[in-house]
């Protein structure tokens, strides 16, 4: 079976899209099932070495400079290029431009479509137009999504949470929950003194800890407001804040204007396969607060290195955040949460049961059986003859 994957996004851009597209891809090879990507290409870009990976040349997304924008003629050129035949399906992961071309590629060949629901489309346009009135920003996302859905055969959603936004916006498409599973390479064990060496991180400082993109949705300003209070109780803690993004100036001058600029430590971006796993491992807690996430693979993620959680519970996050995962859960305000972080940050023996527990959980969130679950989705809508 060959699918065709087709994304406005992918690394070197590191985003939960880009890293569903690599966990699913790998574990789908492995079940026999072939992908070609197809995806921008980006300035500087380094070979990544992975097989049947098409780059389109883009433009700047205007105010964000991570991203790129595929150009409409070199995007329908490459598609046009590829054999027809040679496809059971198309799989697309993003809703802008590759979602129109994808759709216009598989429809005159008669070959079926399905879609990933990665983004809560919805949040986003209040975060980045935010002179659209909310309310008629929200009317536009869900009229926007319904179009599109209405586009393809079948919907994927990585959460229940998400199935049932889809289903509330009224998406008469099949909604199919497969969440992106952690690959066995995300249980190896990260080298805390090794993140905190080449940080140059004191040995002895606690660090409360944030990996993700730096971006408004995120509300990454809600945790460096919390810490404020966190260091009243913990005055050695230091907050790290690991990605990049378009909110990361904001983020610095809020931190200076708090007073923390000695207290706050932004990593930048983290190799996933060492510096990642590092600097997890050297996380005293990990912690958490979108509104937006359509799952929340983060979470995952320090859960399989031991590493305690305290996160809000919000839309996807809200199907990881179970009883007995190696995570507190704690409302959005800010005297509550900081006071779980303060909890799990001065309690050892805490901090020790939900390391023990979120290795646990984690194991439980295999890749390699959630890619299982949507080669039985292509099979079951496959192109026939």
């Amino acid at each position: 079976m060959r699918v065709l994957f087709v994304s406005d996004v992918y690394f070197p851009r590191v985003n939960g899209v880009s890293t569903s597209i690599r966990t699913f891809r790998g574990d789908l090879a492995r079940l026999g099932v072939e992908t070609v990507l197809v995806a921008p290409e980006y300035p500087g870009q380094a070979p990544t070495g992975e097989p049947d990976v098409i780059r389109v040349p883009g433009g700047r997304v205007p105010g964000d400079p991570e991203d790129r924008r595929m150009r409409w003629r070199h995007l329908y050129q490459s598609l046009q290029s590829l054999p027809a035949d040679e496809f059971d399906l198309v799989h697309i992961h993003t809703p802008f431009i590759a979602h129109y071309a994808a759709v216009r590629y598989a429809r005159p060949r008669r070959i079926p479509c399905i879609a990933t629901y990665h983004t809560f489309f919805e949040e986003y346009l209040h975060h980045y137009v935010p002179a659209l009135p909310r309310r008629i920003g929200r009317g536009l996302a869900r009229t926007f999504t319904r179009s599109q859905c209405a586009d393809v055969r079948a919907l994927v959603a990585p959460s229940e949470p998400l199935r049932q936004v889809l289903q509330d916006y009224g998406v008469d498409t099949p909604v199919h929950v497969i969440p992106t599973g952690l690959p066995a390479d995300r249980f190896t064990p990260g080298d805390a003194r090794r993140f905190r060496a080449l940080a140059a991180l004191p040995p002895e400082r606690p660090l409360v800890t944030y990996v993700g993109r730096v971006a408004h949705e995120k509300n990454i300003d809600f945790l460096v407001r919390s810490f404020v209070r966190v260091r009243q109780a913990v005055p050695e803690a230091l907050l790290v804040i690991a990605g990049e993004g378009p909110a990361r100036e904001g983020l610095r001058q809020q931190v200076e204007a708090l007073g923390l600029g000695r207290d706050v430590h932004f990593a930048g971006y983290l190799d996933r396969d060492t510096a990642l796993l590092d600097c997890y491992a050297a996380a005293s807690v990990f912690v958490f607060a979108s509104r937006t996430e359509t799952q929340g693979l983060v979470l995952l993620e320090a859960m399989a290195q031991g590493t305690p959680v305290v996160s809000t519970a919000e839309l996807g996050t809200r199907s990881i955040l179970a009883p007995a995962c190696g995570a507190i859960i704690a409302e959005e305000r800010e005297e509550s949460f900081a006071a779980s972080v303060i909890r799990v940050l001065t309690d050892e023996s805490l901090r020790r049961t939900l390391s023990e527990q979120g290795r646990t959980y984690a194991r439980g969130w295999s890749s390699s059986a959630m890619a299982a679950r949507l080669g039985e989705l292509y099979h079951s809508i496959r192109r026939k003859g």
